[in-house]
């Protein structure tokens, strides 16, 4: 998920592992250690010159299940070495620190796991991508709540009842709305497969999400031998979908896709759920469909698209600047989920 919910998470796990001994000091750790899988964003960087190879390794291994126990073991015994001097000798112990590190760097590729991006957990044994795909990369729902018990937990003293309450409040809240969303995920697939029953479509592949910040307005894919067709449920709708998905081109003989090893990739990341675009006689778009359209009324406003360039012997996935959400298309999306 967002970095905000990242930090939020893993101070609470800091919390849970070193409260009682170090206070607030503990939140900070915690906060970051959460953030640490997220920093393959800059290790990718320094060690891949291609954007495609860039933007597999974000949630690869620094987010898999043997980082998570590498890390914490790195990070926690370096930060004990820093921290067990002066007056803090004997005040935690190397075990602490590392059940810290654990609880905060594991936690982070889990939560990912419920979002449509996903993360690859059992790197370096399979590149599988896990993603269970009940609850958007940001929902507020989920944050807010469980940022405030921390911030509230933090005027307490270290043993007070009250701070160890706002905790179980803080992890109680976001769990029951995590749980939540994996119930709303069973509903909303059940209301789309009626409707494309209904709606006598046949298909080989269907996926659904919830579109960001919020998890009302819902989002679903469906891969036909022709095209693509996609649509969109809210939980304020009068009626159910039928009828409503949208076709949108495949087009995949733009670009050799399965014949090469870079755009094989890029294919594979978005779980073969992507179509292409041609912008003008040089340039070609790649929508990760995978994503909703930000504007349920423009076929072209996928939230998650690429301008697909030859450089050299190697294609690159750069960034659409020109793609820039409009204002009428937020609006759209707002009222969308609003159900009109």
């Amino acid at each position: 998920m967002d970095s905000l919910t990242q930090i939020v998470l893993g101070a609470a796990c800091g919390e849970i592992a070193l409260g009682k001994k170090i206070g607030n000091k503990a939140l900070l750790f915690g906060a970051i250690g959460g953030t640490i899988p997220d920093l393959d964003v800059f290790v990718g960087s320094l060690f891949y010159s291609n954007s495609i190879d860039e933007l597999i390794f974000h949630r690869g291994f620094m987010h898999s299940i043997v980082f998570a126990f590498l890390g914490a073991y790195v990070f926690g015994q370096g930060t004990f070495k820093l921290y067990n001097t002066k007056k803090r000798i004997g005040t935690t112990t190397s075990r602490d620190w590392i059940w810290l590190f654990f609880l905060s760097i594991f936690t982070h590729p889990l939560l990912d796991s419920f979002t449509p991006y996903g993360t690859q957990l059992f790197l370096p044994f399979s590149d599988y991508r896990v993603a269970f795909n009940t609850i958007a990369v940001v929902d507020p729902i989920y944050t807010i709540p469980f940022l405030i018990s921390l911030i509230i937990l933090m005027f307490f003293k270290r043993t007070s009842s009250k701070r160890s309450f706002w905790l179980k409040s803080g992890v109680y809240l976001s769990s029951a709305y995590l749980l939540f969303t994996i119930g709303n995920k069973i509903y909303i697939d059940r209301v789309f497969k009626n409707a494309l029953s209904e709606s006598k479509i046949e298909y080989e592949r269907y996926s659904a999400q919830p579109t960001i910040f919020n998890n009302i307005l819902w989002y679903a894919i469906v891969e036909t031998k022709e095209d693509y067709k996609v649509s969109f449920y809210s939980h304020f709708d009068s009626q159910k979908p039928k009828n409503s998905f949208i076709s949108l081109p495949k087009n995949h003989e733009l670009l050799p896709m399965k014949q090469n090893a870079d755009l094989k990739k890029l294919s594979w990341f978005s779980n073969d759920f992507y179509n292409l675009q041609q912008i003008d006689n040089n340039r070609i778009q790649y929508n990760d469909l995978r994503y909703p359209l930000l504007n349920p009324e423009d076929k072209n406003s996928s939230v998650f698209s690429f301008e697909i360039k030859k450089n050299g012997n190697r294609w690159e996935a750069m960034p659409l600047y020109d793609k820039t959400p409009t204002k009428e298309d937020l609006q759209k999306f707002w009222n969308r989920v609003l159900g009109n």
